[in-house]
């Protein structure tokens, strides 16, 4: 390197480091697996949800993921696909693949929502207990687990299926081993549905007759939760009217927005790396500005 060429190169350096300075001090990279998105495959995640690590609220984050374009709900009796999410009525309905439908019936396993979870079941869920023994807990005549007002019809329209077939009864067989369930914890958070307990074979949910009681193979089938929508804040809004995503960073997992380049900060994207409409904010050149022409002024002047 030529002599002549150093002082340059040194001024160079220097005022460099006031843009390197200001962007890795206000902006650490989080999370650690990418940025956030507002969709996971065709699904639409907006606040409180998150489609990863960090980004959403801490009180869902632990809850729902997006893993390879699918959106997923996890419990303690295991993963589930979330097939939508309706905002203005704050549900999501999810599908448990080994539960039982009117077109395929199945050995299923239990179903849980834990205790802390911001998710209840909502008030129009029904719960389905399919081919449970005679001796099954739901039956005691001195406690009132099953409904045998409506849930008759219910269980009748199961049992007229021809999927009933999977877990060994015929079709149109008597529903006395058919308990539309009313759980004696009610439907908040804790629920738990443990078919070898309750000594059934399988279970499904319905959370809509779509106005068709009378044909089962109509019904619609999945869990339908309601969440806490009382998470926004004035923070987040503005996060998001910067083209930021609402999310969380640190050990007390303290409010943080996320910018599309990966970087956070405490309030908004405007300033910090490029918002959603490409440009730098005039506050954050201006102060780039001014530092380095100090810099500068100093080197040619000392």
């Amino acid at each position: 390197m030529s002599p002549a060429l150093s002082p340059l190169l040194f001024i160079n350096i220097l005022l460099f480091l006031p843009f390197y300075h200001t962007a890795s001090a206000a902006a650490p990279a989080i999370p650690v697996n990418g940025t956030c998105s507002n969709t996971c495959g065709t699904i639409s995640v907006n606040f409180p949800f998150g489609t990863g690590f960090g980004c959403g609220h801490p009180d869902f984050s632990r809850y729902i993921k997006c893993s390879s374009g699918t959106l997923e709900f996890s419990t303690g009796t295991g993963i589930y696909t979330i097939s939508s999410i309706d905002y203005p009525s704050s549900t999501i309905t999810i599908a448990d693949p080994f539960m039982s439908t009117c077109s395929s019936m199945q050995n299923s396993g239990s179903f849980s929502l834990d205790k802390a979870s911001p998710f209840t079941i909502t008030e129009n869920n029904l719960f389905v207990l399919l081919g449970c023994s005679g001796t099954s807990p739901v039956f005691d005549q001195y406690v009132d687990l099953c409904d045998t007002g409506s849930g008759s019809r219910v269980c009748r329209g199961m049992y007229s299926c021809k999927g009933v077939t999977g877990i060994g009864l015929q079709q149109n067989a008597p529903a006395t081993t058919c308990c539309v369930y009313e759980s004696p914890t009610g439907l908040s958070s804790g629920y738990t549905l443990d078919l070898p307990k309750l000594q059934c074979s399988s279970y499904t949910s319905i959370y809509d007759f779509g106005g068709n009681e009378g044909d089962p193979m109509k019904w619609k089938f999945g869990i339908s939760l309601q969440y806490n929508d009382s998470y926004s804040s004035e923070n987040c809004k503005n996060c998001e009217d910067s083209g930021g995503y609402c999310g969380f960073t640190g050990v007390d997992e303290s409010f943080a927005c996320i910018c599309r380049n990966g970087l956070h900060t405490s309030n908004n994207c405007f300033g910090r790396g490029f918002a959603w409409s490409g440009t730098w904010r005039t506050k954050f050149q201006t102060r780039m500005s001014s530092t380095g022409f100090l810099l500068l002024w100093t080197m040619l002047f000392i």
